[in-house]
């Protein structure tokens, strides 16, 4: 059921709204709420906080309509407001489209016609309630959202949610691509930009078919995290199917320069800490892995030589029934006391 807020001090307003939609009242599809004027409009947005979308006219005592629009987004940031007014000029129009006005509908009102722009309206705030309820659950990473998504960040309860963290098993990998800045100062910036950005689409894909997840995109390297059942096997995986689809990019010529597109990579497997770090007051949180097991794959991929896959000793007597591997040897890595013994995957 869509609850709306019908805001106009015509007297007879709420008795044709209440006749003309009475079907859908008595089936439970729209529950009204009334008020006279703006003021006592963010009044019941108080009251309801239920309230999904705003039917107001412009001209009223006390607040008009065009200063309640200006207001609505502070009360509630998901609200929707749909202009019903007798004053159709663009001038009008254009007004209240600035100040956030979801739809305009002209007076005399076809009941039809407000009916339909009504569900496309309430079509439309539930995408964003659906949005809001997925990054409270942490099921969308990194996106783009509505402005006054955003602007929902500021509330408490959003900012406690995001606080939540746990504990995971799970399987990291990063991916370098290497030689790359080597070509950078070589070619103009969105020629730069764009190889990169095709050769990350690359990499991504071949992460996504495996069921893992980027993390976060660092310089010219990626960050991704598996979970769930052979998460180790599907970072392998997923790391092989990248190198293969590697070879296959011509040669780039700049210059006096070659880019040929290797990548190194580092794996690594174990529990680690899941969460939103970041800034609360700044509202710039990542969504993400942290841990020593994590640092550990970092660690590996700079050891890691272009084609390679590289794997702790640990990792490859998980994994060695399903993949050929060859041991490398001791490397010391940074924050490690003591030498750590490597491996590569080779298929």
């Amino acid at each position: 059921m869509a609850k709306i807020l019908v805001v106009d001090d015509e007297a007879d307003l709420e008795l044709l709204v209440k006749q003309k939609f009475r079907k859908k009242i008595r089936e439970n599809v729209y529950e009204f709420v009334f008020a006279k004027n703006g003021e006592e409009a963010l009044e019941k947005v108080q009251e309801h906080a239920d309230i999904d979308i705003v039917i107001s006219d412009i001209n009223m005592p006390v607040m008009d309509g065009l200063t309640l629009l200006s207001r609505l987004p502070d009360a509630n940031p998901v609200l929707k407001a749909v202009v019903v007014s007798a004053y159709g000029d663009m001038q009008n129009i254009r007004a209240a489209m600035n100040r956030g006005a979801f739809d305009f509908v002209c007076k005399p009102v076809d009941f039809d016609d407000l009916d339909l722009t009504m569900q496309k309206t309430i079509d439309h705030v539930r995408q964003l309630q659906e949005t809001l309820k997925a990054i409270k659950e942490n099921n969308i990473l990194k996106m783009y959202v509505d402005e006054n998504v955003l602007k929902f960040m500021t509330h408490k309860e959003f900012e406690n949610s995001l606080l939540k963290n746990e504990i995971l098993d799970g399987t990291v990998m990063f991916i370098d691509v290497c030689g790359f800045t080597s070509i950078t100062e070589q070619v103009p910036a969105n020629t730069v930009v764009e190889l990169l950005n095709g050769l990350f689409d690359t990499i991504v894909k071949e992460i996504i078919n495996q069921g893992g997840h980027v993390d976060k995109f660092m310089g010219d390297a990626v960050m991704a995290v598996f979970r769930g059942e052979y998460h180790l096997d599907r970072a392998i995986d997923a790391a092989l199917a990248v190198r293969t689809q590697m070879s296959t990019i011509p040669t780039l010529h700049v210059g006096e320069k070659t880019f040929h597109a290797e990548i190194s990579v580092g794996i690594n497997s174990g529990e680690m800490v899941s969460g939103n770090i970041g800034s609360v007051s700044l509202k710039r949180l990542d969504y993400t892995v942290i841990g020593d097991s994590v640092n550990l794959a970092q660690r590996l991929q700079s050891a890691a030589k272009p084609g390679q896959i590289v794997i702790t000793e640990h990792v490859y007597h998980k994994t060695k029934e399903s993949f050929k591997c060859e041991r490398i040897g001791e490397v010391s890595l940074k924050n490690k006391a003591k030498p750590v013994v490597i491996y590569e995957v080779l298929e």
